[in-house]
């Protein structure tokens, strides 16, 4: 039988600390072309938290959204802005309709961030080569956060737990799955 936990139970929180990841070897990683160093990450660190951030509530705009279908998402957003830096607009959109969920609210998103930057600016100083690198960076941050279960939400969860700590209160009720 498969249970739907919701990210908060402290019974899958546990789980997640005793599991073992999955190596990823060099030779799978996709996009090894696109250098992301340190110091990049750093002068996009605003984009990469809205990003993140935008990544994470388009998926859980749609909750079964799963780890799987971010990936798909982030892959389709690489191509699309892949295509961009050779000077054609081609949109890459995911087949999976959970995917292109999240491949639009992140379009949206991204599309939003570069006007308020413009009012504010004057100018959009967010490239497209900046996107493409930071959606890199979030990819393999996946890769390596996805546990290979077939509904993980184990990235998603990181995310959540990045972008929005909850504190849990002592003496609170423990997950509402499991009654006492």
């Amino acid at each position: 039988m498969t249970v739907d936990c919701p990210l908060d139970c402290e019974y899958l929180q546990e789980a997640r600390r005793h599991e073992k990841p999955q190596p990823i070897e060099e030779s799978q990683i996709p996009n090894r072309d696109i250098p992301v160093s340190e110091r990049f990450l750093e002068e996009h660190e605003p984009l990469l938290a809205f990003l993140g951030r935008a990544v994470a509530e388009a998926a859980f705009a749609n909750p079964g959204t799963n780890d799987f279908d971010v990936r798909e998402a982030l892959d389709s957003l690489i191509r699309t802005y892949r295509t961009l830096q050779s000077g054609v607009y081609y949109e890459t959109m995911p087949t999976n309709p959970m995917a292109a969920g999240v491949y639009g609210l992140v379009q949206q998103a991204l599309a939003e961030y570069r006007r308020r930057e413009t009012e504010q600016l004057g100018v959009s100083r967010t490239r497209d080569a900046g996107v493409l690198g930071v959606l890199v960076f979030l990819q393999r941050i996946e890769l390596d956060r996805n546990n290979g279960r077939r509904r993980s939400r184990a990235f998603l969860d990181m995310l959540r737990q990045f972008y929005s700590p909850e504190t849990t209160p002592a003496g609170s009720s423990p997950s509402p799955l499991i009654l006492p």
